[in-house]
């Protein structure tokens, strides 16, 4: 196998349009002041949707009022739909982790691709994928004909690490993150690394490029939900060769088209959230209050919760942040003693907080 990888494509006049769109989007956007709480509740939905149409992508049965079910309730229970309940609760804590990596500027490595397919298949406590060993094949599930054969199983590593390099390098030679993005997604695809989950794997990845080079807009948007809306263009922009065989053709494809479509839909994506956002803007928007600038993250992020409930667990805490209900208890008994958060049930099963009358309101709920 040869020991780099180097993607074929051409910036075509709408790649660049493209790009100039959403450079000048992310300006706008990140200029933008939201309030905190509104900014929590635009991410928590962006992060639903991104959830329910990944893994609707792949077949999920479950419906976005389900998927937010399953969510927002620790115990939730839909017949015969076990493994579907499951694929979402992993997707979800997949992005959260994702979405933290992202924010630590973690460096794109082989070991967290296996660690984000490992939480894509087994949860937030499953661990590093080892690749496949034997071949994969995939085929139409109503005809039985043969519509991808990936590289064998013994090109696999040398691929998945080839791939891993030249990120590096495209991040260090400035490429456009949107284009590393778009190339991740496909060349993951196309190398097809696990027997399943490389769709949903892929997805998230691409997430994380753009999410770790200030290209995510606060998580306001999900990308999936436009591929599943279009998904025949989807599969067929991914194709890029007409040959099913990786050996004949995939594996020195022009991704030109690929990149095209990827750039052009993250440009109507971006536009549609900056949209959402001017609305804010032509409402007029005051200077944040003193005690929303006091707050970290993760407390901005939990008074979202606030939006759609008058009273929050633990478990509702936990979920949110990708935490252990511990860690969460931790986090919630700090900010009750920073008067955010007031405790309403002190049974440590039941335990439920309410928000201190100074926060209530920039909720709506005094």
């Amino acid at each position: 196998m040869i020991d780099t990888w180097n993607p074929k494509y051409n910036i075509t006049s709408k790649i660049a349009r493209g790009l100039m769109d959403i450079e000048a989007i992310k300006h706008d956007v990140d200029n933008i002041t939201i309030p905190p709480v509104v900014a929590a509740d635009m991410k928590y939905n962006a992060m639903i949707k991104a959830t329910h149409y990944s893994t609707r992508i792949e077949g999920n049965k479950l419906t976005l009022k389900e998927t937010e079910q399953v969510i927002r309730k620790n115990k939730v229970v839909f017949h015969g739909r076990e493994r579907d309940i499951k694929e979402v609760q992993n997707y979800w804590n997949a992005l959260i982790a994702i979405q933290k990596w992202a924010g630590s500027k973690a460096e794109f490595s082989e070991e967290l691709v296996q660690k984000t397919h490992g939480m894509v298949m087994k949860g937030k406590k499953g661990p590093p994928t080892p690749y496949r060993t034997e071949q994969n094949i995939i085929k139409d599930s109503g005809t039985g004909k043969i519509v991808y054969l990936p590289p064998e199983a013994k090109d696999v590593p040398s691929l998945m690490q080839n791939m891993g390099k030249w990120v590096r390098r495209a991040e260090k030679e400035g490429v456009p993150p949107p284009i590393i993005a778009a190339l991740v997604h496909y060349q993951f695809v196309t190398i097809h690394p696990y027997y399943d989950g490389n769709g949903r794997t892929a997805r998230l990845l691409a997430t994380f490029v753009l999410q770790k080079s200030g290209y995510g807009l606060n998580g306001f948007f999900s990308m999936e939900e436009y591929h599943a809306a279009a998904i025949a263009k989807y599969y067929k922009a991914i194709a890029t060769h007409a040959h099913h065989n990786y050996y004949f053709g995939r594996a020195d494809a022009d991704l030109t088209s690929w990149i095209e479509y990827f750039v052009l839909l993250l440009s109507a994506v971006f536009k549609n959230v900056q949209k959402e956002t001017l609305v804010y803007i032509k409402k007029g928007i005051k200077a944040e209050p003193e005690a929303l600038r006091k707050l970290d993250i993760r407390a901005r992020n939990v008074l979202g919760l606030f939006l759609r409930k008058e009273f929050v667990t633990t478990a509702d805490i936990a979920t949110l942040l990708g935490l252990s209900q511990r860690m969460a208890r931790n986090l919630a008994e700090k900010w009750v003693r920073q008067g955010v958060l007031l405790i309403t049930e002190k049974s440590k099963k039941l335990r439920a907080y309410k928000l201190a009358a100074i926060y209530r309101q920039f909720v709506g709920n005094k």
